[in-house]
């Protein structure tokens, strides 16, 4: 089991838990993003630099990242698919970006339009281009399309990108993975990654357990589980940050972030939507 202290979180509920909903205003989502920080989420995927015709929920991302809050110490991300994204990132001023390439070749052009190879040239650019760079290999635990993920097809890709100075987070884009299916995948990949789980299935937190205890320390999370991507059938929202705070604090890791505020945003965030969100602790409430 990983050691109390040592788990971090990024908060991607501004860009994955948003890009399925219908849009809210720039003002609404720097709002939300105020609050998150005001939690103690320290590092935040706020925006996508994508096609506002394709993910409309996205529009204005150089808008909100110029209103961003400073001198909070919260380390802001964004999503680019490829680098017409990336030069729009770095033009607005956000330096951190994650960058998706599939393992399926059906979602890579579902996704992003381009093939597998052709994604992967991209990120390669986009990891010369930008200052830092953390490369989302998607349905890297299994795809709608193709069935069982490949460890090993899975790994070439992951030590591509971190021998070009990347880092990697593994995505159950589609919350297909299981904890034995999570085993198979690090015992090749190895434990230096990111994961970004989806509750599709309702495995996300077990799946969470099972890698904190093959020494995990780097999780994508959405507060109230909302998120999904919208190129790919049947998938679920996102692993909740409540949910895993919640575990962790029974575990004695820190993470930083204040759980009853978290808890309180997504009572606000749950209001906007005008229904009850996914995550498990946000509609059962602490005991």
């Amino acid at each position: 089991m990983t050691e109390p202290g040592n788990v971090s979180i990024r908060e991607v509920g501004p860009r994955d838990g948003l890009q399925r909903e219908a849009p809210f205003d720039v003002e609404r989502r720097l709002t939300l993003i105020e609050s998150l920080a005001r939690c103690g989420c320290s590092a935040m995927e706020v925006a996508a630099f994508v096609s506002e015709r394709s993910v409309p929920a996205m529009a204005g991302a150089a808008a909100l990242v110029e209103g961003l809050p400073t001198g909070g110490g919260c380390t802001w991300w964004a999503l680019v698919p490829n680098m017409i994204g990336c030069q729009r990132a770095l033009e607005a001023g956000i330096e951190h970006l994650s960058v998706t390439v599939s393992s399926s070749e059906e979602y890579s052009h579902r996704n992003v339009g381009m093939s597998v190879e052709e994604s992967a040239n991209q990120a390669g650019l986009i990891i010369e281009a930008a200052p830092t760079v953390d490369v989302v290999v998607s349905c890297a635990f299994g795809s709608p399309y193709e069935g069982a993920a490949d460890p090993d097809a899975v790994g070439a890709l992951a030590g591509r990108f971190t021998a070009a100075g990347a880092s990697v987070t593994l995505a159950d884009t589609t919350g297909m993975a299981t904890p034995s299916v999570i085993r198979d995948v690090l015992a090749t990949v190895g434990s230096d990654v990111g994961l970004h789980l989806h509750d599709t299935r309702g495995t996300a937190l077990v799946n969470a357990y099972a890698a904190l205890e093959l020494g995990v320390t780097r999780f994508d999370t959405s507060v109230g589980g909302l998120g999904g991507s919208p190129f790919a059938d049947d998938a679920g929202g996102n692993l909740a940050t409540e949910d895993l705070v919640y575990l962790l604090d029974d575990l004695g890791t820190t993470t930083g972030i204040d759980l009853d505020r978290l808890l309180a945003v997504g009572s606000i965030l749950s209001e906007w939507l005008g229904r009850p969100l996914p995550s498990r602790l946000a509609g059962a409430g602490r005991p």
